[in-house]
């Protein structure tokens, strides 16, 4: 439902990575000689912090930026007092920089900023209606060691003795004081053995034989059984946001091809970047 292409996923995060910073007032925090270093730049130094820092606390973290902005304001008087501005590798990097950064800009207002709580619910409901239907039960077992064991626990079930009772005094699972009670499954969570042997059996009915697995010999009741609900719009709109922001982005990819010719010299790279693009397509 919510797999993403992982080329494009890798784009988005990096570009909702891209914050703006918005002060009220531009006030001077710090002086390097003749340059300013002001809130926004501070704030500019915060936000993009290498992610073991982003973890201290606030005031650790401005220092720790503001650290950073004083050694960048010194090195960098530095090399352009060398002349180093003018050096055509420096000047090629700052054209790519300035470059990303418009691009991130367009970005940010036309995709994450564009992007409504109506439409990622209109997705979630969109992909919810697509997913196939899926059955899950409700079940409990009694977990021990020997087959003979077993075997006597169904005779004492046959002969009415309480499920529950039986699995909190006999049980060597863990949740024997809940009864055996394993709540609600769907195929796929449990060992082929046991899963195989609990969905088999109708609501109400206990397994007749011995269950063996990896951990012992169960014995399974089945409590109920239901259609399996889909994931709750809260605990997966991050993800479907990001399958609404990642449509945006190809949309306005795809515009912007329309309107530009987009012609790669190179053969290996053409043929790399064509595949690419019909893999994305696909998916």
């Amino acid at each position: 439902m919510l797999r993403l292409n992982k080329f494009v996923l890798a784009a988005c995060v990096s570009l909702i990575a891209f914050q703006g910073v918005a002060v009220a007032e531009d006030a001077v925090v710090a002086k390097v000689g003749s340059l300013e270093i002001k809130q926004s730049e501070l704030d500019l130094a915060v936000a993009n912090l290498d992610p073991q820092l982003a973890q201290l606390p606030d005031e650790q973290k401005k220092v720790a930026a503001l650290s950073g902005a004083i050694d960048v304001k010194l090195l960098a008087s530095n090399a352009e007092a060398a002349g180093m501005k003018d050096d055509p590798e420096y000047q090629r990097r700052m054209a790519y920089i300035a470059e990303r950064e418009l691009h991130n800009a367009f970005f940010k207002k036309n995709v994450v900023d564009a992007v409504t709580t109506e439409e990622v619910k209109a997705r979630y409901d969109k992909e919810v209606a697509g997913l196939p239907k899926q059955e899950e039960i409700r079940a409990r077992h009694i977990l021990v060691k020997t087959e003979e064991e077993a075997k006597a626990i169904i005779a004492e079930l046959d002969a009415g003795k309480s499920f529950v009772d039986l699995a909190k005094e006999k049980s060597t699972d863990p949740n024997k004081s809940e009864g055996g009670d394993l709540g609600y499954f769907t195929k796929g969570r449990m060992v082929p053995e046991f899963e195989e042997a609990a969905f088999a059996l109708e609501k109400g009915a206990y397994t007749k034989t011995p269950v063996k697995t990896q951990f012992g010999f169960h014995v399974i009741l089945l409590e109920d059984k239901r259609e399996a609900a889909p994931p709750a719009f809260e605990a997966v709109e991050q993800q479907v946001r990001q399958l609404v922001m990642r449509d945006k982005y190809l949309a306005l990819i795809e515009k912007a091809k329309s309107e530009q010719k987009v012609e790669i010299v190179d053969e290996a790279l053409r043929k790399g970047y064509e595949e690419a693009n019909k893999q994305e397509q696909q998916q």
